[in-house]
């Protein structure tokens, strides 16, 4: 194939690049160009996550060494977008960052020294639009054209020196994923020049243009296919056009979508069963250390029943997280949740969510953070206030712990089932979220949703080192959160648990005054008599404790539900934030002394109520609990985020009040349904 090249304005030829290394890089290119394994690739672990001032907009910024002796350079992960005018806030962070108003938040705001666009080999012509509109800003500019590999297998030819030539900036062909070029990259990174070019400034002469580079240094071999662009050289009925008809099908679509979620989640019971344990047993032996090294008081209960015992029952959810992302983010570089986004474009559209509500639903799976900050690339208002209203019932990594404590204690040996249910939480919020969001349409949001225009990308192996990069950073974020926040939630649970101290009841007198008259005083007789003054004392210390005198006050509101003034404390003290749930129950219940001979999660499971006998986590309550994690709100922070990207208070306390009013119904119905049916 060829053709004329194009002639855009020529300006003089730039000298060489600004006098040693540039202290700062952007990375910019289109969503799903391989641009975050290409900041992988280049700064690996030597990097930060952080946000964008004034966004919760995710920034990633690392160090780029180039070699022989140098300094290192900044680079900056931007936003993946599909062209720098659109009226995005992702776009909007692009444009400020080049222009030298916005950096990362700790970074002091300055123009990059240097722009590298990523493009994706196999989708080249697109991709140039965005090239064009980052040359038009006159900055130092390097193209690297990924996935070159996934093009020569399809039979393109990318003329690297050809298109150099007419973009009039430097052209580096690699793999991001293989390494390839990588090194080629680095050293032009390390010397970038202005390009002698500057494209037209309209949009459609820029798209043009755009096909008339790519047919200037673009050719085909071997392959079938008519038209321009990449399209051209795609072989009839492709490997990619058969996957296609089956994972976007309507119906195989939806099921290969349900068998990934179920695999998923098996694998988070079965897979990281082992782990769990290991750090289960750690921190056991970590606070029988404590006890029996340290002299007994204040500060050996604080560190044994307190910090220690409240964060390890949050770490022990490390390895399930860790897996989570994991393997979203393999799915992810394959090209699948792309296809996944298609097939439930279907399912969103007859409950009144535009197609573009799919991503920021899909990222409230993580946070409901950025996927309600997210929404501002919904056009219209109604859509996307719509969105923001239920993106919190989308089961965010924060309700993790708590669904695996319960499950776990509803199937403890049985990881089929316990992986059943944890799709079955994550498909009742998803449910709750679409009926209400059909209501809200119906009611204070009517108006029609906007249909969705989609790109795929291809299908590629997915990059391991990716992966495992990504569950890195998001394992840092919790143990960040763990060792800050949930460690200092823990102590003031301590302290409300441990004081005031009251006098024992009589009955503790009674029992131990029996077991000093038994004879021999080891027999087991003996301690049977006093274990059982221990386990009263230690129930009569908790109930009258600050804590318990809480709980008992709110607990009559919570009664209906199935829970005890233990439960409530948990239940209340997770408005601050969710995860907080597993921490205090540990906190609450492991004062007794079986902590020390079991794990915190066995300890959780065999606490018993104030009358000694009843189980705190009854079946009816475990599912009841279930149900009111899923659907109550439950985190301060989103409900500030609601307040400003809505425009008020009031969109921020209807949605409060909506999940709370349906959380507690909806749990209400479950406890006292399954005792009904027998099922206690």
């Amino acid at each position: 194939m060829s053709a004329a090249p194009p002639t855009p304005a020529e300006i003089p030829e730039a000298g060489p690049g600004p006098a040693g290394v540039p202290a700062r890089v952007a990375l910019l290119g289109n969503p799903n160009t391989g641009k975050t394994t290409l900041f992988n690739r280049l700064s690996g672990l030597r990097h930060k996550t952080s946000n964008f001032p004034g966004t919760t907009q995710e920034a990633r910024v690392g160090e780029l060494l180039p070699g022989d002796g140098a300094a290192a350079t900044e680079i900056i992960d931007l936003p993946g977008i599909y062209s720098l005018e659109l009226d995005q806030g992702e776009a909007e962070i692009c444009r400020a960052v080049l222009a030298g108003r916005l950096a990362p938040k700790g970074e002091e705001a300055a123009e990059p020294d240097a722009v590298c666009v990523v493009t994706d080999a196999t989708n080249l012509a697109r991709n140039l639009v965005l090239v064009g509109e980052a040359l038009r800003r006159r900055l130092p500019t390097v193209v690297a054209v990924n996935m070159i590999d996934l093009a020569r297998k399809r039979g393109l030819h990318i003329d690297a020196a050809r298109l150099s030539e007419v973009l009039g900036c430097a052209v580096v062909l690699i793999s991001a994923r293989t390494g390839e070029g990588i090194e080629t990259l680095r050293q032009e990174l390390a010397a970038p020049r202005v390009p002698n070019r500057t494209p037209p400034g309209q949009q459609e002469q820029l798209e043009r243009w755009a096909d008339e580079v790519y047919a200037a240094a673009a050719s085909a071999s071997g392959v079938a296919g008519n038209g321009d662009g990449p399209a051209a050289f795609r072989p009839a009925d492709s490997l990619t056009d058969r996957l296609d008809r089956v994972f976007t099908h309507p119906v195989t679509g939806l099921a290969v979508f349900a068998a990934v979620s179920v695999g998923l989640f098996y694998a988070l019971f079965s897979l990281a069963a082992y782990p769990m344990d290991l750090i289960d047993a750690v921190f056991a032996e970590a606070a029988k250390w404590v006890v029996h090294t340290l002299p007994a008081g204040v500060l050996t209960d604080l560190l044994a029943n307190g910090v220690i015992s409240g964060i390890g029952a949050t770490v022990i959810f490390l390895p399930q997280i860790c897996l989570l992302f994991f393997v979203i983010c393999i799915l992810e570089d394959t090209g699948y949740l792309a296809r996944a986004a298609f097939v439930m474009d279907r399912v969103l559209r007859p409950f009144g969510l535009p197609g573009h509500a799919f991503v920021p639903l899909l990222s409230s799976h993580a946070c409901a953070l950025p996927g309600i900050m997210a929404c501002r690339a919904i056009p219209d208002r109604r859509d996307r206030l719509a969105t923001i209203l239920v993106a919190p019932f989308m089961t965010c990594s924060a309700r993790l712990p708590v669904y695996v404590l319960v499950t776990m204690l509803l199937f403890r040996d049985r990881p089929a089932l316990a992986a059943l249910a944890f799709v079955g939480c994550y498909a009742l919020g998803i449910a709750a979220g679409l009926l209400s969001a059909l209501a809200a349409r119906r009611t204070i949001l009517r108006g029609r949703s906007r249909p969705m225009a989609l790109e795929l990308p291809t299908y590629k192996l997915p990059s391991l080192r990716t992966a495992l990069l990504t569950t890195y950073d998001r394992a840092m974020v919790f143990l960040k959160n763990a060792g800050t926040n949930i460690l200092a939630i823990c102590i003031v649970l301590w302290w409300l648990g441990s004081y005031p101290h009251v006098p024992p009841p009589a009955r503790v007198v009674e029992l131990r005054q029996q077991a000093a008259q038994v004879e021999p005083a080891d027999s087991p007789a003996a301690a049977a008599l006093a274990g059982e003054a221990d386990a009263l004392e230690a129930s009569h210390a908790k109930a009258n404790s600050f804590a318990g005198r809480m709980g008992r006050a709110i607990q009559p509101v919570f009664g209906p539900l199935g829970y005890d003034w233990q439960l409530t404390v948990g239940v209340v003290t997770s408005f601050a934030a969710r995860e907080v749930f597993v921490s205090t129950m540990a906190v609450v219940i492991t004062g007794s002394e079986e902590a020390e001979d079991e794990g915190v999660l066995a300890a959780v499971g065999a606490a018993r109520r104030d009358d000694g006998v009843t189980p705190v986590f009854t079946t009816a309550t475990c599912w009841s609990l279930l149900v009111y994690y899923v659907l109550a709100m439950q985190c301060l922070p989103t409900l500030a985020v609601t307040a400003k990207e809505a425009g008020g208070l009031r969109w921020a306390a209807l949605q409060l009040a909506w999940m709370s009013v349906l959380a507690y119904a909806l749990a209400l119905i479950t406890y006292q349904g399954l005792r009904a049916a027998g099922i206690a």
